[in-house]
């Protein structure tokens, strides 16, 4: 195999192995001895360290890790920046119920079912990308309509808004004059 290729071998097995390899286990899966895998190795840094790459080789204890060059550790960091928490609320989580099950609605219809002024709720929901706008309502004024988006979809694993859970039928509350007189005949 040529060095060229063998290189290439170093730098998928490191690659693949994440953390740092012993020079010992690089040698085994290359079928080198030690000394032929130390030549290959140091030949990937060399080349690593001429050209301008976002990976570097490293040694330590004997062992090889790729890593990301320090030098682009600003563009790293933006990428791997945590974003803020989306913390649901109950409201909210009340709100994202009313508009998945009764989509496409308007603020005023969801202020109907909550009983609750609904604006900070559906605007914060609109902030985390799970509702959005659908439309116009032919009410008068034209409000807005609500609906959830793909977000929605994607982070609750729906296919669709046809694929929610269905919610058992309305079941209308028992009458309550006659509980507690029950006979034991």
């Amino acid at each position: 195999m040529k060095l060229t290729e063998l290189e290439a071998a170093v730098e998928a097995l490191l690659f693949a192995a994440g953390d740092a390899v012993p020079l010992a286990e690089l040698a085994r899966a290359l079928a080198l001895e030690p000394a032929g895998a130390k030549t290959v190795v140091d030949e990937l840094g060399r080349k690593l360290k001429d050209c301008v790459r976002g990976i570097e080789l490293i040694e330590a204890d004997g062992a090889y890790q790729l890593r990301t060059n320090y030098k682009y550790y600003d563009y790293v960091k933006v990428l791997f920046q945590s974003p803020p928490k989306k913390a649901l609320t109950q409201a909210l989580l009340e709100t994202l119920a009313i508009i998945a099950y009764r989509q496409p609605l308007t603020r005023a219809q969801i202020e109907e079912i909550r009983g609750v002024d609904a604006s900070h709720a559906v605007n914060r929901l609109m902030e985390y990308g799970l509702v959005g706008e659908k439309g116009r309502s032919e009410q008068p004024g034209k409000p807005i309509l609500f609906g959830t988006t793909d977000d929605f979809l994607k982070f609750y694993g729906f296919v669709s808004a046809d694929s929610l859970p269905i919610l058992p039928e309305f079941v209308p509350e028992v009458e309550t004059e006659n509980f507690g007189q029950m006979s034991l005949e």
